[in-house]
């Protein structure tokens, strides 16, 4: 059994003392974890040793929530988040076909536009689709993939141009192409995906984007059953070597949990599907988050959940002692999802398995105190500060959008809570995110919501030993520990010793899964 001494950097166990002089590994766990005299004695003259040269090593990062098969079905399509109008979307689109030599009839896919950064403020319609590529079916997907623009021909050859499909019409009553949130996503989950060999490729691109940003334990946020033979045949071929917790809409729960729950190994990596997933509402970005005030334009977004279909999935997750995820950004969500998680537990006598509110953006403060009672664990999307926090204060007011991921009041109240990156939304880039917990800044400079602001160390656990926590994985993940799995990520520098304002410019070195490199620079 190989064994492995790491010595001559700051290893930061965030455990009790923070920090050690050398580490040892066998067999992909950690055997010891203290001075760097009684480490030598135990990893012996046979051990690999490895010098750190005054680099950092950490717990490995846990992604708490993404998509990672849509992070490889994004490589595949026409990437539109760069677009800063109508004209360059439709200029991209077409060259794509052009370019590819897309033949006629062919879907045509884009993603990650965002209306906000568009000089028409507004997302294009269908018929600047058409001009774009009109022998083609088209659709694109806004950035927070809760909305998205069909053309004619997709229109059509999904039966929608037609009847109320419950997309956006004009003053005249003509289809826009535009749609949002259940309407929307109904028609796109129509749409044939792409060419397996295609995916798959795509997916070791994914997979090894994760790796470089530190992850070794990652999250596939709504395994949907199209999606299972995908990642069957990954398994088949050997191809995972991260760690994946996968979360399954609830009528879909029994039938994909036998084929996954227990963890099918790829040697290194696991697959398993850990629980259940439902939406209550849409994006703050988009303007469909659920919430209690309107928004400056007026209107309070969208509730995509009836009262009695969150009971009802909740009802299911404690009668199977599953755990629930549940996307909430509006504070009304956050209600919703509040008041029924406490009546489903009276009725069943039990409390839920690691409830965790996913985004949990516009969580009121006055929430968190429930949040606390409950067990709730938030997973806040706080580089939503940096990415969107103008356009909130445009949406919000300055006052709402400075509690946007009020990590600050949840530390505060001893919530423990967990950071995320949702991507493909936006890169698996952890470093970026601790950085923005901590100084909270916009794009354009302002600090938004000061009081928000959180200590390096707070930021760092909730990438790494409270991410566990949510898995229920606290034991053999999250901290550096004897006992624990080897999983860590080697950083340029000690990111607690570093200033707050330049923890972004660290960098990952290399990416560690029990014992094995999984990425390195």
């Amino acid at each position: 059994m190989e064994t492995t001494l790491y010595f001559g950097g700051p290893i930061v166990t965030l455990e009790e003392p923070r920090y050690a002089q050398a580490l040892v590994e066998r067999g992909g766990r950690i055997a010891y974890v203290g001075d760097r005299e009684e480490a030598e004695r135990l990893a012996g003259p046979g051990a690999r040793r490895v010098d750190l040269e005054g680099r950092a090593l950490l717990p490995a990062f846990l992604d708490p929530h993404s998509h990672l098969l849509a992070c490889a079905y994004a490589r595949l399509q026409v990437p539109l988040g760069e677009c800063a109008g109508w004209g360059e979307i439709a200029d991209r689109l077409s060259r794509h076909v052009q370019e590819r030599g897309v033949q006629p009839g062919e879907w045509v896919k884009g993603t990650g536009y965002d209306q906000n950064a568009l000089a028409e403020g507004a997302a294009p319609d269908r018929f600047c689709l058409d001009r774009a590529c009109p022998n083609n079916p088209v659709v694109i997907q806004h950035a927070s993939g809760h909305a998205g623009v069909f053309n004619t021909l997709a229109l059509e050859r999904l039966g929608a141009l037609n009847g109320d499909c419950g997309l956006e019409r004009d003053g005249q009553g003509e289809l826009t192409g535009r749609g949002e949130e259940n309407p929307f996503l109904d028609l796109l989950g129509r749409i044939p995906m792409e060419g397996l060999e295609d995916v798959l490729r795509a997916f070791q691109g994914a997979q090894e984007e994760y790796a470089s940003h530190g992850i070794a334990t990652a999250q596939e946020g709504l395994l949907q059953p199209v999606m299972a033979p995908v990642y069957r045949e990954i398994l088949r071929r050997g191809l995972l070597y991260l760690d994946v917790n996968a979360y399954v809409p609830p009528a879909d729960y029994d039938r994909l949990r036998g084929q996954f729950a227990q963890g099918v190994s790829a040697s290194p990596g696991t697959f398993r599907a850990a629980g259940m997933k439902i939406f209550l509402d849409g994006s703050p970005q988009g303007g469909t988050a659920w919430v209690r005030e309107p928004y400056a334009g007026g209107g309070c977004g969208t509730s995509t959940m009836t009262d009695g279909q969150v009971l009802s999935a909740f009802r299911q997750a404690l009668d199977r002692d599953a755990q629930l995820l549940a996307h909430c950004n509006g504070d009304r969500a956050a209600e919703q999802y509040l008041t029924l998680l406490a009546q489903a537990e009276r009725e069943a006598g039990k409390k839920l398995c690691r409830p965790v509110m996913i985004h949990a953006q516009l969580l009121g403060l006055d929430q968190l105190e429930r949040v606390k009672t409950l067990g709730v664990i938030p997973s806040f999307f706080v580089a939503h500060v940096y990415h969107w926090g103008e356009i909130h204060v445009k949406s919000f007011g300055l006052d709402r959008a400075g509690r946007i991921s009020p990590a600050g009041s949840a530390l505060a109240w001893g919530i423990p809570f967990t950071f995320h990156q949702d991507s493909p939304v936006i890169p698996p880039d952890m470093l970026e995110t601790i950085w923005c917990a901590c100084v909270r800044r916009t794009k354009t400079g302002r600090v938004l919501g000061a009081e928000e602001r959180i200590p390096v160390e707070a930021a760092l656990r909730a990438v790494t030993q409270t991410a566990a926590l949510q898995y229920g994985l606290e034991r053999e993940l999250g901290t550096l520990r004897p006992g624990k799995r080897a999983d860590f990520v080697l950083l340029s520098g000690d990111p607690l010793r570093t200033p707050p304002e330049e923890l972004k410019k660290l960098q990952v070195e290399r990416t560690i899964q029990r014992g094995r490199t999984i990425w390195s620079r």
